[in-house]
């Protein structure tokens, strides 16, 4: 079983102190074997994900790892230092990149400060896109109607159709409502109906209700999936943006029981509190 540990450090150190984690893939850390090698497996004409995944640990979706595992959208303004950032120790690697904030997404984002409440330091979901980020393994399950992603995160799961139906008409949830379709060899999935109470990454970039994100993942190989997902808020940003990343096959790795209500230990440690409302 794993239990819960945010690894919450504030905002300006956080960047700093994850980056290693997620900017060192499995083959560099000798922790398993090499991914499969070949073409992509194919399941009634379509790319098969079916498979269990390692996916770069995305604490800061403003930035690109040193090895491109993670790769910010390269259109956006290069980033300022932080007033009293430390620099990140080892050769310097790109820049973090500077979000098209409206007014208001700024002053959400400049405002927020995880020791004085975070919604995960209660065990609430993470939604979509900071479940994506999260770094533990994630298992595709495929089939020619559905796709579904099994999150070892506290064993979330979101199954959706792939056939390009309408969206429901539903209220706003953690995961959204979503619908997949293929373009080619490329299976794009659009989501929307989000309820707004959830942050994009760990160090709490913004979201509002009006979110629309839309992934894309191709199977380049029997080992690799391209990832890319593009960031539609017109209430907190003034245009989309994007980022990209790759997910390594782990044919040796199975999922685990995961438990974020046991020994949650930012939050018994004071350095998260739970309960309160990201956007308040």
């Amino acid at each position: 079983m794993r239990f819960c540990f945010h690894n919450w450090v504030g905002k300006a150190a956080l960047a700093v102190a994850l980056l290693p984690l997620a900017s060192a893939p499995a083959s560099a850390q000798g922790r398993g074997p090499k991914p499969p090698e070949g073409a992509a497996p194919r399941l009634n004409g379509k790319p098969d994900f079916s498979g269990m995944w390692q996916r770069p640990y995305v604490p800061d979706m403003t930035v690109t790892t040193r090895n491109h595992d993670q790769v910010a959208d390269a259109s956006l303004p290069d980033a300022p230092p932080a007033p009293g950032q430390a620099a990140p120790k080892g050769p310097p690697g790109p820049p973090r990149k500077e979000l098209p904030f409206t007014p208001e997404g700024k002053k959400i984002w400049e405002a927020y400060d995880p020791a004085k409440g975070d919604y995960t330091g209660s065990c609430l979901p993470f939604g979509l896109i900071r479940s994506m980020n999260s770094p533990d393994p994630i298992q595709i399950m495929q089939s020619d109607q559905y796709l579904a992603l099994l999150y070892e995160q506290n064993t979330w799961f979101k199954v959706f159709h792939v056939d390009g139906r309408p969206h429901r008409d539903q209220v706003g949830t953690w995961f959204g409502d979503s619908v997949g379709h293929w373009e080619g060899d490329t299976l794009v999935v659009d989501t929307v109906n989000f309820n707004g109470k959830t942050r994009l990454d760990t160090i709490g970039h913004p979201h509002s209700d009006q979110l629309r994100t839309l992934e894309r993942f191709t199977r380049t190989d029997a080992g690799h999936i391209a990832y890319e997902i593009t960031i539609n808020d017109p209430k907190y940003y003034t245009k989309p943006w994007k980022n990209t990343r790759v997910f390594t096959l782990r044919p040796d790795w199975e999922i685990m029981e995961y438990s974020c209500e046991e020994n949650n230990k930012d939050f018994l440690e004071g350095h998260i509190k739970g309960g309160v409302n990201p956007v308040n």
